[in-house]
């Protein structure tokens, strides 16, 4: 009995392990965005949403500072914010690859490759906020009129709740042994557990990149903001219950927009 139950033990240990590291580095990204924004440096983190009345009108610190340190600030942001959704995933992948030695390893690269995604999302929206400011610095009524930009933004996140290409991507975040097992082969093990990372990446960005863009609408850098945003993006991918938020979530976005609209006719 001892002895069929020490594999046991050992992977539940190992697995509670891996928890324990993914729970402390999204801490310590959470702590690291906190001291930021609190910092004198807390321009380079952040600036006026979309929402604000004339933000459009001042050129973010976007244009002046170097594109790494905003590189750095969304992989903060991004770590804090979805790494704890790639949690099932990782824990199926380790069961899938269990013996390799390289295991760890492994895992690495699936995250390596989770991230490049969203840090190609997140450099593509960075160019669309400055194309956006520069564009306004060019016309006077852009400027004083940005909320049209963020009420479209809240509109179209609002409707994307409702669309079949969400719940396609959030299909293949709800099953991750489907998904880890169909593209892990194991003859070329880095190869195929940085695909299966970029894969979910995509899957991922697929189902939360209209949320996310609404981070530019209220100003990025936002500890409260992400956090809910988090909260919400979390429960969608990982809960059984997630694909009922998409009927409120989906309204409130709509009826935030409207009210935008309708505070300022």
């Amino acid at each position: 009995m001892t002895t069929a139950s020490s594999p046991q033990r050992v992977h539940a240990r190992r697995e509670a392990t891996l928890a324990l590291l993914l729970a402390s580095l999204t801490a310590a990204c959470w702590l690291a965005l906190w001291a930021w924004s609190a910092s004198p440096y807390a321009r380079y983190l952040d600036h006026a949403g979309w929402g604000d009345t004339s933000s459009l009108g001042a050129l973010c610190s976007t244009i002046v500072v170097p594109t790494t340190v905003h590189a750095l600030a969304w992989v903060l942001m991004i770590a804090a914010m979805m790494l704890p959704t790639t949690w099932p995933l990782l824990a199926m992948f380790r069961r899938v690859s269990a013996g390799r030695p390289e295991r760890d390893r492994l895992v690495a690269w699936v995250i390596a490759g989770f991230f490049l995604v969203w840090l190609v999302f997140g450099t593509f929206a960075h160019a669309l906020d400055l194309a956006l400011r520069a564009l306004a610095q060019r016309s006077g009524w852009l400027a004083l009129n940005g909320w049209i930009v963020a009420a479209a933004v809240l509109a179209g996140a609002g409707a994307f709740q409702f669309s079949a290409l969400k719940y396609r991507c959030l299909e293949a975040c709800h099953s991750p042994f489907s998904f880890v097992a169909s593209r892990w082969h194991g003859t070329s093990p880095e190869r195929d557990a940085f695909r299966i990372g970029v894969d979910h990446g995509v899957f991922c960005v697929g189902c939360c990149w209209a949320l996310m863009l609404v981070m530019f609408v209220v100003g990025l850098g936002s500890i409260g903001w992400m956090l809910a945003l988090a909260a919400v993006m979390a429960a969608e991918k990982n809960l059984p219950w997630g694909k009922r938020l998409r009927t409120p979530l989906g309204a409130g976005l709509l009826a935030w927009s409207l009210a935008l609209v309708i505070s300022h006719v």
